[in-house]
Order: C-alpha cells, then structure tokens, then sequence
C-alpha cells in the first residue's frame, strides 16, 4: 500500500480538512443558546459527542470564540438538539455567519418551543434534545472544548421503540468532509462479547 504522508507543522498542509475527511461521520450538535438579554441562537457544531457516561455529560468544541459559547458562559445553559434529514436546509443555513444579537430561528424561520427543564428553547421539529448546563471548558489553541451536563432528555414518542429510540426514526444528519452531509445509513446490530469466550469469528 503506498501511503500519502502529510506533516501537520507543514504550513502548506491543511490538518483541519484532512481530520474533517477522515474522522467521518460526525454527529451534529445543533446547540440552540439564549444571551444574557433574551436573545436566542441557534447553530450546527460537528465536533460533538458523550464525555462521561455517569454523571451524563456531553461535549462539544468550539472552533473559535462565537455567540454559542459567549451565551454559554453568559446563562450557563444550552439545548443540544438532534438535527434530522428533513432539516438538512435548515441546519446549514444556520451555520451562515450572523451578526451577533440576531436570533437565526427567527430569521430561518425555526419554531422553537419552551425547553422542558431549562430556560433555552428547543427546536419544536427536533425529534430530540439534551437540556445542559454548562460544567467546564478548555481552552485548545484557537478552540474551546465545551462540557455540559444533561439534565433531561426529551424523545419524541413515535421514535422510541423498548424504551430506545431508533435511528430510523430519528433519521440523524452527519457531518463528512468538505460540503459533505452524511444521510441516515444502513445499520447493523452485532452483540458486543461480554468475555473472550463469546467473541464470534468470521467463517
């Protein structure tokens, strides 16, 4: 196999496109935030994902200092909300850089609706959310990685099947590289060995 090797301390070499084409798919955070005056945010973060698993807490970074993170540290709450293939459009568009003070729901026309244990609101069409409070950050070169603990988390019914929800319900986006959006994919179900003994081999 011959293998392109790039050099990260290269200045000609672009780790940022190469981690986002290879570290595939991302889930999306569509982190919807209020400011300190009431003004509500709403925008797509692809570096998201479970931090600790007791107490509950999620994660996602910041690639700069922007209005998500600002009203963060300004309310200490943020809704997490799942951002679906019929919302495609949607998501993308609120990724546009706008003005601080201005609400992209409004503007997008997003219905939002009251959050459940939070003052922020969700995404009304979202079929899920995590309602968090802000626990740490991080700061990382030109990056801050965010912690927030979940305080609730909201399902719709009609995607809950034995108590889970399903990803065929849910129908999530992903985030691949360059303009890339990865749709709900093919799933399949392999139990995890619980000891060696139980490891199944490829015939």
């Amino acid at each position: 196999m011959s293998r392109a090797l790039f050099d990260c301390a290269d200045p000609e070499v672009n780790p940022y496109a190469l981690m986002t084409s290879l570290i595939v798919p991302r889930p999306i955070a569509w982190i919807s935030t209020m400011s300190k005056d009431g003004v509500g945010n709403l925008a797509p973060h692809s570096f998201f994902s479970v931090a600790c698993a007791s107490p509950p807490i999620i994660c996602f970074t910041s690639v700069g200092r922007k209005d998500t993170l600002a009203n963060i540290l300004a309310t200490g709450q943020f809704v997490v909300n799942v951002a679906t293939e019929p919302m495609l459009h949607l998501v993308n568009n609120s990724a546009a850089a706008f003005g601080a003070g201005v609400d992209e729901a409004e503007v997008l026309g997003i219905e939002m609706e009251p959050s459940a244990s939070v003052e922020v609101p969700r995404v009304a069409a979202s079929p899920a959310s995590l309602e968090c409070v802000f626990h740490s950050m991080q700061d990382l070169g030109d990056s801050v990685h965010v912690l927030g603990t979940v305080l609730r988390i909201c399902v719709d019914e009609d995607a809950i099947e034995h108590g889970l929800p399903q990803i065929d319900r849910l129908r999530p986006l992903s985030r691949l590289g360059a303009n890339e959006w990865g749709l709900t994919p093919p799933v399949t179900a392999v139990d995890r060995p619980m000891h060696p003994r139980d490891i199944a081999h490829q015939p």
